[in-house]
């Protein structure tokens, strides 16, 4: 028999990386001819310690066909501009990629040994194509973002390349663009930051340009939730994109870290109705100044719901670290706020989002539309109402509220931190706006979001349209594995 081994390569940061093992998860699952090696950076701000323990959990779930190599150290990485630090993290680590390889062959040499069939980098890990056409083995994508998003990066590369249109050029823009993989103009503001920003418009442009090098496109999506993208797509791309999610993490959490505990989050919500809770959380970067917080404990206070708020502290200025745990919410909450909504709402640090998104308590989500945490809410059938932080946010938010009808909007083009002309605002009265419409109980989000929730599930299951893509795949790898 014939046996396969791919090699993962994930970018920095647990974000990428736990889709990406569950994207592994899946292949091993399905064939019992493929083993996975993945190949692990370690962030630039970010301690062995967290990365080691997540990997550690992950690895003792695993088969025997997968296993975690962690990359030696590389030199610290000096750049301040948050932009380039990821990219500079990359582009050091490819010598040990590299080398990392040539042991993994030299060790499996046997006749009976899974021969190398290629490699599967992330995303923002183009560079590392290079080695894949050093050893003559096919390249992958694996693109942890949305179909959506895919395009819009094809998109804009092309519009770049073929009529020296910058996308720059929009960063204080009202326009609406033409975008062929949506049925509605695109406005400018919902740009994703990056291609707003003349220091990181260029990588993002380098990497769509190298997607077009490799066999083929795994995206973390499902045809259902993008029919129109995946129509325009096929009339534009060269190699396949397989659609192969939703891939997701949905191991539960025994307990959590620091101020707050999962147990005692998950005891509260035993004891609230069913769907009369909203949920605010903004991901593993989410977290907001004195003037937002004031904001939102001013909407939650006049909005009358239930709630629970998980609030992170900002890192200092100019530190380009993980929000922490407040020691004391006082300290940055309106005076009286924890006294006055004692009885209706609880605020926590850390969040062990999916337990909570999976309790029948939940009946919306706040969330930042970072697309795992979309997917998450639109599996367990939670419908969010969107304020979008960086990064391509406010591009899923655009999706989910205005192209899809899944989710409400509290402000599209906020955003926080960017390096732009200004910074926009969002209000008490937005916010509060925004949790009414997403709690309403008989609202057409509400009800899309739960036809797409069995959707999402079904595109797994043996004949859905996901397990049918992954074994187009599995059979395409073989196909294209060198001789």
């Amino acid at each position: 028999m014939v046996r396969a081994e791919l090699v993962f390569v994930p970018s920095p940061g647990l974000g990428h990386l736990v889709s990406t093992v569950e994207m592994a998860k899946l292949l091993v699952d399905r064939d019992p001819r493929v083993s996975i090696t993945l190949l692990i950076m370690k962030p630039p701000h970010e301690s062995h310690s967290s990365i080691d323990d997540r990997t550690q959990s992950l690895a003792n779930s695993m088969a025997g066909r997968f296993q975690f190599v962690h990359l030696p150290d590389i030199d610290p990485i000096l750049e301040t501009n948050p932009s380039k630090i990821r990219d500079l993290c990359i582009e050091s680590y490819k010598p040990h990629v590299k080398e990392a390889i040539g042991r993994l062959t030299e060790s499996v040499s046997g006749p009976d040994s899974p021969r190398l069939a290629g490699l599967v980098v992330d995303m923002f890990c183009t560079t590392m194509i290079d080695v894949a056409n050093e050893l003559r083995v096919p390249s992958y994508v694996f693109f942890t973002s949305s179909a959506a998003f895919l395009g819009l990066m094809l998109h804009l590369q092309s519009l770049r390349d073929e009529h020296g249109i910058d996308s720059t050029e929009y960063g204080d823009s009202d326009a609406q663009l033409d975008f062929p993989n949506f049925t509605n103009p695109l406005p400018a503001k919902v740009l994703p930051t990056a291609y707003l920003v003349k220091e990181a418009a260029p990588a993002y442009i380098g990497h769509a340009r190298r997607f077009r090098e490799t066999k083929g496109i795994l995206v973390n999506t499902f045809v259902e939730l993008e029919t129109h993208v995946f129509k325009s797509l096929a009339d534009a791309m060269i190699q396949p994109v397989y659609p192969v999610g939703p891939i997701l993490s949905l191991a539960r959490s025994a307990g959590g870290t620091g101020p707050s505990d999962g147990l005692e989050i998950m005891k509260w919500l035993d004891d609230q109705p069913q769907s009369s809770v909203v949920f605010l959380c903004f991901g593993s970067r989410g977290s907001f100044d004195a003037d937002a917080v004031r904001e939102f404990a001013t909407a939650l206070e006049g909005c009358g719901h239930l709630f629970l708020w998980s609030l992170r502290q900002p890192p200092p200025k100019g530190k380009v670290t993980p929000p922490r745990d407040y020691a004391n919410f006082e300290e940055t909450l309106p005076e009286g706020f924890l006294g006055r909504t004692i009885k209706r709402g609880k605020v926590i640090g850390w969040a062990p989002q999916v337990d909570i998104l999976a309790h029948p308590a939940i009946g919306g989500f706040v969330s930042h539309c970072g697309w795992n945490s979309t997917l998450e809410s639109i599996w367990f059938g939670v419908p969010i109402a969107g304020l979008p932080l960086y990064a391509e946010q406010q591009f899923n938010a655009f999706e989910m509220v205005a192209e899809l009808d899944l989710a409400v909007e509290i402000k599209m083009e906020y955003r926080r931190n960017v390096r732009m002309k200004s910074e926009t605002r969002v209000t008490a009265e937005e916010i509060e706006r925004g949790i009414r419409r997403v709690m309403e109980p008989d609202s057409k989000q509400r009800k899309k979001v739960k036809e797409m929730s069995e959707k999402s599930r079904k595109a797994l299951d043996e004949g859905g349209s996901s397990c049918s893509s992954l074994h187009r795949l599995i059979d395409d790898i073989f196909n294209n594995m060198p001789c």
